[in-house]
This record gives C-alpha cells, structure tokens and sequence, in this order.
C-alpha cells in the first residue's frame, strides 16, 4: 500500500500541473464532444509511459549497479527545479487555464490525432513519466503497486477533468486558484526530492 500509495501522490502531483494536454482535455469536456475516447486515449498513453518507466528501469538497474543512485540525484535535482518553477508561478500568480485556446476541433479522427500529439510529442513525458517515475518506483520492494498507484491517478485525473470540465471551468479560470495549485505542487514535489536525497 506505501509504493501505490506513493506512486499514486507522485503522478498525481506531475499530471495535474498546467499543460496543453490538460487544456485540450478539458476544452473537450466543456465542449462535450468525444469527451471518453480522449480520456482514454491520455490515460491509456500515461499507462504505457509508466509501464515502461517503472519496467524498463527496473531492468537497466540490475544491470547498471551506479544507475539507480545517479538516477536518484537526477531526479532531485529536477524535481528542486521543478518546484522552484511551480513556486515562482504560485507567486507571480496570473495564470488561468484557458480551455478555449486549445487547438483542435471537430471530427473523431482530427480530436484523437491532436490528442495523441499533444501527449506523445511532448518531450517531458518522457522525462517526467518513464525517467522520473521509473526512477522513484526502484527503491520500492513493489515497483508493480507503485507503477498500479501512478496509473490509477492519471486514470481518475483525466476521467475528472474530462467529465468534470463543467464544474471545474469556472474555479480554474480563476487565477487564484491555479496560484493555490501550483503551491501545493511546488511543496510536493521538495518532499519528493528531499525523501530521494535521504533515501
């Protein structure tokens, strides 16, 4: 229950921050159009990413004795800049998710295609999902309920973006509560670097 429970908060904490995906997630459920296929499109990419991350790792490690602990300092250290970043945004304030302004429109192939780009092209997934992740779940004795953990949170986090779009718009036009947001994720993610520094 630890490993699910901290792959849970650890992909919980880096999917929901501000992003393209996220903005085209939730102009489609505000827009109710193909509202479950691209839902299940994102999660069912951050499955895939995290299986490999959470596999993949595992493998290398056995094999590459040093990877584990250099890939523990990395994420430290990305993860020190990434709450730093998320802090300066909580402070600066500012920032309102604009559902609108995401590109894409229109038919079932042209919705899933834009959804795809916008989740496989973009190069911190890769960092963030396979590498980050991967990382973390090595120092669990269950990698399995650590990666189970990380992908029930994408899971339930896109479901309640998509679905939710209508209840969520209004509070997260809203700058301020974006500003809270993003405090909650910076301080998160210095828990996660110091744990990874101790541990």
């Amino acid at each position: 229950m630890q490993a699910a429970a901290a792959g849970f908060a650890l992909g919980l904490s880096l999917i929901v921050a501000i992003g393209a995906q996220n903005a085209f997630v939730l102009r489609q459920g505000l827009r109710r159009e193909h509202v479950l296929p691209v839902v299940l499109v994102c999660a069912l990419s951050d499955a895939v990413l995290i299986a490999a991350g959470v596999a993949g790792f595992g493998m290398l490690a056995t094999h590459l004795p040093g990877l584990e602990t250099a890939m523990r300092w990395l994420g430290a250290c990305f993860l020190t800049w990434y709450g730093a970043r998320t802090l300066r945004a909580a402070l600066r304030g500012g920032g309102a998710l604009r559902a609108e302004a995401a590109p894409g429109h229109g038919s079932l192939r042209r919705v899933l295609l834009t959804c795809l780009a916008l989740t496989w092209l973009n190069p911190h997934v890769y960092l963030d999902t396979v590498m980050l992740l991967g990382a973390i779940s090595a120092q669990y004795d269950s990698r399995l309920h650590f990666g189970l953990g990380a992908v029930t949170a994408s899971l339930l986090f896109f479901f309640a973006l998509g679905f939710g779009a209508r209840l969520l718009a209004p509070v997260f036009a809203r700058p301020v509560a974006w500003r809270v947001l993003d405090l909650v994720i910076g301080l998160t993610m210095w828990l996660i670097a110091v744990k990874l520094l101790l541990g």
